[in-house]
């Protein structure tokens, strides 16, 4: 099979390590980073660049497309080319999934109408105003539709993607690869039940994140 990983400036990173690191220890996967133009496409730090070496405009199919999120989603939304990507190879895809704001991407394609979906917590009411259903899981599948959580959640739905494709015992092997047994020292818990002084925090940074990635200054 083929994972298409689209990436875009102002991604989060771990939106894409996580799954891919699952994903791509998937006996004959073969793994492509994608984006407007080839060469290394900076993170939402400015200080991590991951390398894309085909462009949209290089895809007309793929098995499994995979577009994370990000404070970079606004810029992305207002991307033709990328926009025209996901669209285009959702049509034949066995499996699609977006991580953390990236359903925002998939909602403005008009692919999350009507099907249930998750995303980063604070994104929710962005994504349901595309028609989507959205719920508080680490993450969710409907029909060909996989959709994680935020950041690290990518770990979570890879995980579940990998025993959709190998079965439980190769996904269990995989968790046992990447040692993937989290004991946050914090607890586990949920963000709903997070302090709301600390929510308010991250929502005013996210608010803010056109400014943030403005600002960064990207030493490659």
């Amino acid at each position: 099979m083929r994972l298409s990983i689209v990436l875009f400036d102002g991604f989060t990173a771990l939106d894409v390590v996580g799954g891919y690191e699952v994903l791509a220890n998937i006996p004959g996967m073969e793994v492509e980073f994608v984006s407007d133009r080839v060469g290394l496409v900076a993170s939402d730090t400015g200080r991590l660049g991951m390398a894309a070496y085909r462009t949209f405009d290089q895809l007309d199919t793929t098995d499994i497309l995979y577009v994370p999120g990000g404070p970079g989603v606004a810029g992305a939304l207002g991307n033709p080319a990328l926009m025209a990507c996901v669209c285009r190879l959702h049509a034949t895809t066995a499996w699609t999934v977006s991580i953390c704001n990236g359903a925002e991407i998939l909602g403005a394609a008009g692919l999350l109408k009507g099907k249930k979906v998750t995303t980063n917590w604070f994104a929710r009411e962005h994504v349901a105003a595309y028609g989507a259903l959205v719920g508080t899981e680490r993450y969710q599948r409907d029909g060909k539709l996989i959709t994680g959580a935020g950041v690290s959640a990518s770990i979570d739905a890879g995980l579940f993607l990998a025993s959709l494709l190998g079965g439980e015992t190769l996904a269990r092997t995989i968790q046992l690869g990447i040692e993937y047994y989290p004991a946050p020292p914090f607890g586990s818990g949920t963000p709903d039940a997070q302090p709301q002084a600390a929510k308010d925090l991250i929502r005013h940074v996210e608010q803010h994140g056109a400014q943030r990635l403005a600002a960064r200054v990207i030493p490659f």
